[in-house]
């Protein structure tokens, strides 16, 4: 395969993850070599320079970043997302992790119907979940409600959230009976989560669309505002 056409697969598959992946994973995705997504990541770090963006390689994990010069706009861009009210999307999202979490990406997306990528992100800037790794796959991870958030709603365990046994149920069982299901057609009606008035927290504006079919979700946990992130 052509170092271009790697290079264009690696920076692709970058920013679809927005997070770290590792050099030997991308090697296993792409079906080549280590030396050759090296070659290709070295070409990609070239194209991207005087660019917006950059690729950062920390212990053989490569990311995209923005360029260091942008730091200050995207300080300032940060700072006022921060200060906004956290979406219909972005609630749904944080309702589902705190009734079934830990789970992966790709059962929030199951359960939303669409993608949860960056909506989770955002979460986590934020400090209202928590990333660790998958022991079972060291290339996959597992969403959680951070201790911050835990601490902020008053509880010490998400055991201790609203009918938590009877939702958490729910949502296994709309899982089990909807396995064959597109993530298009999924319909949450099944899952009935309960009105939590938890934190007067600011949280961070995610405008991703949600499903329509998902709204039972929606609003169960209402933030207004969320812990501070001194990070």
């Amino acid at each position: 395969m052509e170092t271009k056409i790697i290079e264009k697969q690696i920076e692709s598959i970058l920013f679809w993850k927005a997070e770290p992946v590792k050099i030997s994973d991308l090697a296993k995705i792409l079906e080549i070599s280590v030396e050759q997504v090296n070659e290709a990541a070295a070409a990609l770090n070239t194209s991207l320079e005087n660019r917006g963006i950059g690729l950062l390689n920390n212990n053989n994990e490569l990311s995209l970043i923005t360029a260091a010069e942008n730091g200050p706009l995207i300080e300032k861009l940060l700072k006022e997302e921060l200060n906004k009210e956290l979406s219909k999307a972005a609630l749904e999202t944080l309702s589902i992790i705190l009734y079934k979490g830990p789970m992966k990406r790709s059962e929030i997306d199951y359960i939303r119907g669409v993608n949860s990528q960056f909506i989770i992100r955002n979460l986590m800037i934020r400090g209202l979940v928590d990333k660790e790794q998958n022991p079972n796959d060291e290339r996959g991870f597992f969403y959680k409600a951070s201790s911050d958030l835990l601490n902020f709603m008053g509880i010490k365990s998400v055991s201790e959230m609203p009918e938590y046994e009877k939702v958490r149920t729910d949502i296994d069982n709309f899982m089990n009976n909807n396995e064959e299901a597109k993530p298009e057609t999924v319909n949450s009606e099944a899952i009935d989560t309960p009105e939590t008035d938890v934190i007067n927290q600011n949280v961070i504006d995610d405008s991703t669309e949600t499903n329509s079919e998902t709204d039972d979700i929606v609003g169960k946990v209402e933030i207004n505002k969320a812990p501070e992130n001194n990070a």
